[in-house]
């Protein structure tokens, strides 16, 4: 049985409460409208309520999303820049949030991760523990090149 339709009010209370709990982007605001069952005229009403008020801001969202995937979850730009596009951010948004990102710190992270990669798999045959590390890294999102290189360079 579906739920029965929010008032306008309600909805946008609801969707305040929503984006206050953390950053939000315009399509998971988008995504949740639809699980509640609002009523579809009432979504861009809702929406434009919510970047008037301050409650949605896609750029906010970009760099507290740069920010946090990097520094807690030590991801590399090219995950961070694929997430980020599948949330419908903007090219230009991507950029610019990933400009925040620091180079040395970029590559601190990179090759700590490597060396504890490395010391993980130390009884693993060479060939494998290689091919694991370049797996590992590249699904962390670090460029291709990079890896490859620091992988070359174990030899």
């Amino acid at each position: 049985m579906k739920k029965p339709y929010h008032s306008l009010k309600e909805a946008t209370q609801k969707l305040m409460r929503y984006c206050a709990y953390r950053e939000r982007c315009h399509k998971e605001v988008k995504e949740k409208l639809y699980q509640l069952n609002i009523h579809p005229q009432d979504h861009d009403k809702i929406i434009v309520q919510l970047i008037q008020e301050g409650f949605l801001n896609e750029e906010r969202f970009a760099m507290a999303f740069v920010h946090d995937k990097f520094h807690l979850q030590q991801w590399g730009r090219f995950r961070i820049r694929r997430e980020l596009a599948a949330r419908d951010i903007t090219e230009s948004l991507i950029q610019k949030s990933l400009l925040q990102i620091d180079e040395k710190k970029y590559l601190n992270t990179f090759y700590t991760l490597l060396e504890k990669r490395l010391d993980l798999l130390s009884d693993e045959k060479p060939l494998d523990r290689k091919k694991k590390i370049t797996g590992y890294l590249l699904r962390k999102g670090f460029e291709a090149d990079l890896v490859y290189e620091a992988i070359r360079d174990q030899d």
